[in-house]
C-alpha cells in the first residue's frame, strides 16, 4: 500500500460528522476522529510485515477491505456522537420525573388519595414521604448490600436523593448523594467523580471522593480499639487506637493509583486493580440500576425478577440432565439419582443460607455484575 493511502485526511473525516448531533463540542468531535485515526494508523504499522508478505492480488483485495473498514469507522464515529446527543436529550426528559420522585419520597409533595386522618397512637410521629427509600433500594441490590453494614444504616436513613451526570473535562461522570441534616457528618452532599480514559469502553483513570466531615465519635469508616495495659505497666490507662473498618462510606475514599508504576509489585498491583474494579462496580450499579429504577429496587420487584430468571435456568438444566439420565443403565441411574439428591439437598441448604442472609435486605441471589472477593475484616475499599 502506498504511503499516501496510509495517511488519514483529518478534515475529510471530520467533515463527515453529522451536524445534527450537536451535543459534543468541536474538541470532542475531533477527539473521536483522532482516536479512530490513531487506532487505524497503529494497526497499519503493526501489520506492515503481513501486507508485504502478500501477493500483489491479495494485497490489493486487502487494501479495498481497509477502505471499507475506514468507512465503517467513520460511521462508528457518527454513531458515538449521535448516541451522546440522544442520551443528553433523554437525560433532560428524565429530570422532571426524578424531581417529582424526590418530592414524594421526602414529603415535599403529597400524592392524590392520601388521607390526613389523625393516627390512633397520639405519640406516633407523623409519617411523611417514603421512609428509608434509598437505603432500602440500595440494600436490595446484591452488590450494594455487601457494602452496607448495620452501622451504615443509621446514616443512610438520612439519604434524600441520589443523582448522576456526565462530565466533559475530563471525560467521566459524577455521582451525588444528598443528605438531610444528621448526627453523623456535616456534609449535606457527598460526591464521587470518575475520570475515564475512554468514556465508552470504559477505562478508568482515577476516582475522586468527598472528604467526609464526621461529627466527633461518629466516624463509620474507623473503629476504636481499646487494649488493657500489660501487667506491671506504669501506665494503668487502657491503650486506644483506631482502625479502618468496612463501611459503605469508604466508597468516598477510593483507592489511589501511585504516580510511578515502578513502585508497585505484582501482588500489590493486582490487589489495587481488584479494589478499583469493585469500586467501579458499586458506582455503575448505582448509576445504571438504582437511580433509574429506584422504586423497583425499593419494593423488591427488580430483585425478584433476577431471582426468577436464575431459577428458570436452573430448572432447565435439571430437566436436561434428567433426559440424559434416561439413556443410561439402571445402575448408573441409581448413582445419578443419589448424586442429584445430594446436590438438591446442598442447593436447598445454600438457598436457606442465602435466604437467611437476604431476608432483611431482600437481595437477589444473582446480580447483574461480578464482585471482587471481599477482604477479611477491616479493609479500605
Amino acid at each position: 500500500m502506498s504511503d499516501k493511502k496510509d495517511q488519514f485526511d483529518m478534515s475529510e473525516i471530520a467533515g463527515n460528522l453529522p451536524a445534527a448531533a450537536a451535543a459534543l463540542s468541536a474538541e470532542d468531535r475531533a477527539g473521536i476522529v483522532n482516536a479512530l485515526k490513531n487506532k487505524l494508523q497503529n494497526l497499519a504499522g503493526q501489520h506492515a510485515d503481513i501486507l508485504e508478505s502478500l501477493t500483489p492480488n491479495v494485497r490489493k483485495r486487502v487494501e479495498v477491505l481497509r477502505e471499507l473498514q475506514s468507512q465503517h469507522d467513520d460511521l462508528e464515529a457518527k454513531f458515538l456522537e449521535e448516541r451522546a446527543a440522544l442520551e443528553a436529550k433523554y437525560q433532560k426528559l428524565y429530570e422532571p420525573l426524578y424531581t417529582k420522585r424526590y418530592e414524594i419520597v421526602n414529603g415535599v409533595a403529597e400524592v392524590e388519595g392520601v388521607t390526613t386522618d389523625i393516627p390512633m397512637d397520639d405519640n406516633a410521629p407523623e409519617e411523611k414521604g417514603v421512609p428509608n427509600f434509598w437505603l432500602t433500594a440500595m440494600k436490595t441490590h446484591e452488590i450494594l448490600a455487601e457494602e452496607i453494614t448495620e452501622r451504615d444504616e443509621g446514616a443512610l436513613k438520612y439519604l434524600k436523593d441520589v443523582k448522576w451526570c456526565r462530565i466533559d473535562d475530563p471525560k467521566g461522570f459524577k455521582l451525588e448523594f444528598f443528605f438531610d441534616t444528621n448526627p453523623y457528618f456535616k456534609n449535606t452532599v457527598l460526591t464521587k467523580i470518575y475520570h475515564m480514559i475512554d468514556d465508552d469502553e470504559p477505562i478508568l483513570e482515577k476516582a475522586i471522593g468527598t472528604h467526609i466531615e464526621w461529627h466527633p465519635g461518629k466516624c463509620l469508616t474507623q473503629k476504636l480499639l481499646k487494649k488493657k495495659p500489660k501487667k506491671g505497666s506504669k501506665n494503668a490507662k487502657p491503650i486506644t487506637k483506631t482502625e479502618k473498618c468496612e463501611s459503605f462510606f469508604n466508597f468516598f475514599n477510593p483507592p489511589q493509583i501511585p504516580e510511578e508504576d515502578d513502585d508497585l509489585d505484582e501482588d500489590t498491583a493486582e490487589e489495587l486493580q481488584n479494589q478499583m474494579e469493585q469500586d467501579y462496580d458499586v458506582a455503575s450499579t448505582i448509576r445504571d440500576k438504582i437511580i433509574p429504577h429506584a422504586v423497583s429496587w425499593f419494593t423488591g420487584e427488580a430483585a425478584e425478577e433476577g431471582f426468577d430468571a436464575v431459577e428458570e435456568e436452573d430448572e432447565g438444566d435439571e430437566d436436561d440432565e434428567d433426559d440424559e439420565d434416561e439413556d443410561e443403565d439402571d445402575e448408573e441411574d441409581e448413582d445419578d439419582d443419589e448424586e442429584e439428591d445430594e446436590d438438591e439437598e446442598d442447593n436447598k441448604m445454600t438457598r436457606k443460607k442465602q435466604s437467611a442472609g437476604a431476608k432483611k435486605s431482600r437481595r437477589p441471589l444473582a446480580g447483574e455484575g461480578q464482585q471482587a472477593e471481599r477482604p477479611p475484616e477491616c479493609k479500605q475499599q
